[in-house]
């Protein structure tokens, strides 16, 4: 396992709608805008209208000579050389800083940067306190004119200390407010820090669009610097985010100009950002030599630097790097390595990376019982600290390990492990979606709400106006109503035709939500607003299919992740032509399916079982000139449960069919596995007999179907 320091520029239903909504409300207000001012142009004289830019231009200029000036101070060269070695030792570089304070002049740009460059220092090093200080400083600022870039400064500390608590999202929406902010006001250094780590956050939070733009925008303030290591490092940053989009080649590029830039001004520090992410991209790509390198070259930097914290993390990633390749012997010695710098300098994060590297290299080695403690281990202390997204990632990753080494049942569980802690993220991160949503709602209600209001005050005030000239206006009058009839008119037809279009991209956006991207079957989503439909009850009847592709990981380290996608298309394409057309077929996340049939029958259950087994595995995927073998591990169940019709709700009934899905992995894959009966009474005597399936099976308790899949697809072949 390794740890790190997006994607097509399409418009989204959802920001489709949001535009839609914006034009509806612009062209009201500018209908009401021509209607007053038409009105009041035929009813009374008018002012000849002053130039807003005139007023405005001066002040802009006077704020960038403002600025011009204030950067000439000498104490921003001392500024800049502390950013760039802060993060390789933090806490020395905090203390410069708390000595430098005193000399930047309370209420200046200076002071604000100073500020800003030690809240990002406190939260790297997780001090509350200190962090807790200098919020309370930027809260208190003294000087109206530097007011703004305070407050940019006071949101990105927040942020920052949020995004270190889990709280991405939140994170995300306190930097919201960045797009109102103008280097006039801030300077270029502190927008340039504040859209950089807003596209970092935007990045793990999968806000492709967001992530990308702000990521450029802190390049083109790079670029208007004119620092080689400031266009190094952004440019770093770019290419990690196009990695997590798997945008590879945009990936490689970026990494490419961030070297160049880096070789111009180079330090160890930024020549460890770069190398690390260069490292990362080119093992994704299956580009082995040039990503040992790379990592090489990125431990070399650390230990130049003299971080322990830094170098822990570069053996950590190293380690990971040699379990990939099968290098366990290489991998134990780096993990040891990073663990003995993490238990130093007392980071968590970095010794359970390094204890889980550990035990999974000795899984590797043969101490398969030694390994396995290790990891648990290191498991359990990550999920007692709520990483449930790591500790999903580490499940996998142990099961796959568990089942190279030939401990098959403890692979098989560890696989089952890793289905519900992904299984608890899906769910966890579809309520906050959903809470998201209800809060956008509300606020967008309230807005409408208090436009409504101001729009019937605007047209009291018009009334009370009326009455008072109609004496003497009569005639004007008459002409303002039959002008502000017309435009009422084209008004309500063009709120029409937008409400129409704003109706159009909510069903688009509604369709959106509930498709897969890549293989246009239905998601999750999808299946749980249809099985209210397709369950009695809560109770569900019909059968139910689980198919995992085989190996999926290894087709794309071999053939590459454009490969990969390519074999999940087919694969969809395949299963849609072997169903009914009432069957419900579900992309449910990552490589695995899920199949819906109306029928309880068990010959027909398990003859489609058969038929998906072969029409998956023959023939192999094309992709280009490469012929792509690929086989599944499938997992099915008919509901009630035979032979005394117990009924189980769907979550139940998916949990019984993840379980024989993972016997059939544990049992050499390219099979497919069907619980024919089982000995129970209740739900809760099935969920026992779940626990040990393979022991209720060999004592008669569970009755299993066994089908095999093609037998000349071979585990060599991959």
């Amino acid at each position: 396992m390794s740890r790190g320091s997006v994607f097509t520029r399409a418009e989204s239903p959802a920001s489709a709608a949001a535009r839609a909504r914006s034009c509806l409300r612009a062209r009201s207000r500018w209908l009401w805008g021509v209607a007053s001012l038409l009105a009041l142009a035929a009813c009374q004289p008018q002012a000849p209208a002053q130039d807003d830019s005139s007023r405005s231009a001066p002040v802009s200029a006077r704020q960038a000579s403002s600025i011009d000036h204030e950067l000439q101070d000498p104490i921003w060269g001392e500024l800049e050389r502390v950013e760039r070695e802060g993060r390789s030792h933090p806490a020395a570089s905090e203390h410069v800083l708390h000595e430098m304070q005193p000399r930047t002049a309370p209420g200046s740009l200076a002071r604000v940067q100073l500020l800003a460059l030690r809240g990002y220092l406190s939260t790297e090093m997780r001090d509350a306190a200190l962090t807790a200080s200098i919020i309370k400083d930027l809260e208190e600022w003294p000087n109206e004119a530097r007011r703004r870039a305070a407050n940019l400064a006071l949101l990105y500390v927040r942020a920052r200390q949020q995004r270190f608590n889990d709280g991405l999202r939140q994170a995300e929406r306190t930097l919201a407010p960045l797009a109102g902010y103008t280097v006039q006001e801030t300077g270029p250094l502190l927008l340039l820090r504040c859209h950089d780590f807003l596209a970092y956050v935007q990045g793990d939070t999968g806000n492709v669009d967001g992530a990308i733009a702000n990521a450029t925008e802190a390049l083109k303030l790079a670029d208007a610097v004119g620092k080689p290591w400031r266009r190094a490092q952004t440019l770093s940053n770019l290419a990690f985010i196009y990695h997590q989009a798997q945008q590879l080649d945009q990936a490689r590029q970026h990494s490419e100009k961030s070297l160049a830039e880096a070789s111009l001004d180079p330090s160890p520090a930024l020549l460890y950002d770069v190398y690390t992410t260069r490292g990362i991209v080119l093992q994704t790509l299956g580009l082995v030599d040039g990503a040992q390198q790379a990592k090489q070259a990125a431990l070399d930097a650390a230990r130049q630097a003299g971080s322990d914290t830094l170098t822990a993390l570069a053996l950590g990633n190293f380690a990971d790097f040699h379990l990939n390749q099968g290098s366990y012997t290489q991998a134990l010695k780096f993990s040891e390595e990073a663990l003995s710098l993490a238990l130093a300098t007392q980071h968590v994060d970095y010794e359970l990376l390094s204890r889980h590297n550990r035990g999974i290299a000795k899984i590797g080695l043969r101490r398969v019982e030694e390994g396995k403690r290790e990891v648990l281990a290191a498991l359990a202390r990550d999920e007692q600290r709520g990483a449930d997204t790591t500790v999903a990632n580490a499940w996998m990753e142990l099961g796959m390990h568990l089942e190279r080494a030939g401990d098959l049942s403890a692979a098989a569980e560890a696989f089952h492990q890793h289905r519900r802690k992904i299984d608890k993220v899906l769910r966890d991160e579809t309520r906050k979606t959903l809470l998201e949503t209800q809060e956008s709602y509300e606020d967008e209600r309230r807005a409408k709400e208090i436009e409504l209001l101001n729009r019937d005050n605007s047209l009291k005030t018009e009334q009370l106006r009326a009455r008072d000239l109609q004496l003497r206006l009569w005639a004007a009058l008459g002409g303002c109503i039959v002008l502000s009839a017309v435009l009422l008119g084209l008004a309500y037809q063009r709120i029409r035709k937008t409400n129409r279009a704003l109706a159009h991209s909510n069903a688009a956006l509604k369709m959106a939500s509930e498709r897969d991207p890549l293989t246009g079957l239905a998601n999750r989503r999808h299946f749980q607003a249809a099985i209210k439909r397709l369950a009695d009850k809560g109770k569900l009847s019909g059968t139910v299919f689980l198919i995992d592709i085989d190996h999926f990981k290894r087709i794309n380290d071999q053939h590459g992740h454009a490969a990969g996608d390519t074999v999940l298309v087919e694969i969809a394409r395949r299963l849609q032509a072997t169903l009914r057309d009432d069957d419900l077929v579900v992309r449910w996340g990552g490589e695995e399916f899920l199949i819906l049939v109306n029928t309880r029958e068990v010959s027909y259950a398990s003859t489609l079982a058969q038929r998906l087994l072969d029409q998956i595995a023959t023939p192999a995927v094309r992709h280009g000139a490469q012929q792509i073998p690929v086989t599944a591990s499938i997992g099915f169940a008919s509901f009630p449960i035979a032979p005394l019709d117990v009924a189980v709700n769907w979550e139940r009934a998916i949990d019984l069919v993840d379980t024989v899905m993972y016997l059939a992995k544990a049992h050499g894959r390219n099979k497919a596995y069907g619980i024919e009966s089982m000995q129970a009474s209740d739900e809760d005597g099935l969920q026992e007999l779940a626990k040990g399936m393979e022991a209720a099976w060999q004592s008669g308790q569970v009755q299993l179907l066994t089908l095999n899949g093609p037998a000349r697809f071979e585990e060599s072949r991959l």
